[in-house]
């Protein structure tokens, strides 16, 4: 091969690297289409709630001037640090109990007739109507939020574990029996690797939901966390001081939805769609 080839190769390779590329108003356009969208929205708010009532409404500036009020208070902080600590224990063992659940429910019909019905049931039931009996077993402290997340945590994460597993293609598991592999080969190899992706689209279901839920857990036992600020803005009737809870438990719900999503790139990238050619 000549010098002269070499270079034709190396210059076709690079110019189908440049057509598989996309130009980069192509590749940021999701992003500027998202703050394009909240700006608009925060101006249209901004302009709209000086106009009403204080008691009624707020307006954005009004809300960032009482976000940096309640930060060097320190009183931000500390609510978000007391809601942080059970919604990330809560979520945690939501995903220990919900992934193996799954598996199993997903794999044995016999475990499947024994617990099925019961994650149907817990799925469906509103679990709101449990918070009075959760605080009389376990009080009115960090236990029972830790216990409200987890129950309303659990069930996405294992309904959408149960659908993975029975997605997994019967040839696969059928070419690991053929080959004289062990149940727990043909799980851990097989079985789990294939539904990688939709535990992981439970535990993004998973996080929005422990989010609700330990405002909820806050609101019944109203001590402490993002959720007893909340109460408490309101019974003040302070309007701007009740939206930076709530805008703060909106950012990070979606931080948390968006981590999840990027740990998803990384522990399972083939589960990630091809959406780059996308109108």
């Amino acid at each position: 091969m000549t010098i002269t080839d070499n270079g034709r190769q190396g210059a076709q390779r690079a110019a189908g690297s440049a057509r598989r590329r996309p130009p980069w108003h192509r590749r940021y356009r999701g992003g500027l289409i998202t703050t394009a969208s909240i700006l608009v929205v925060l101006a249209f708010w901004e302009v709209t709630g000086r106009q009403m009532n204080p008691i009624f409404s707020s307006y954005p500036s009004a809300v960032i001037r009482k976000f940096g009020v309640q930060v060097k208070s320190g009183l931000l902080p500390e609510a978000l640090l007391d809601s942080l600590q059970p919604l990330l224990l809560g979520f945690c063992v939501a995903a220990l109990i919900g992934i193996p659940v799954g598996l199993l429910i997903g794999r044995y019909r016999v475990a499947d007739a024994a617990l099925g019905v019961y994650v149907t049931a817990g799925y469906a039931m509103p679990l709101v109507a449990l918070i009075p009996l959760f605080m009389l077993w376990f009080g009115l402290g960090f236990t029972v939020k830790v216990v409200i997340v987890v129950v309303m945590t659990v069930f996405p994460i294992v309904i959408n574990t149960r659908a993975g597993v029975r997605a997994v293609p019967r040839s696969l598991t059928e070419v690991g029996t053929s080959f004289m592999a062990s149940e727990f080969a043909i799980m851990r190899k097989i079985i789990l690797p294939a539904t990688v992706p939709h535990i992981m689209t439970g535990l993004r279901l998973g996080i929005g939901r422990a989010v609700i839920a330990i405002v909820i857990a806050e609101f019944f036992t109203a001590i402490g966390g993002l959720g007893g600020q909340i109460i408490l803005a309101g019974q003040r009737f302070d309007t701007a001081g009740l939206f930076v809870p709530v805008t703060v438990l909106m950012v990070l719900g979606v931080g948390l939805t968006r981590l999840v999503g990027w740990l998803e790139t990384k522990v399972a990238p083939w589960g990630r769609p091809a959406d780059t050619d996308r109108d």
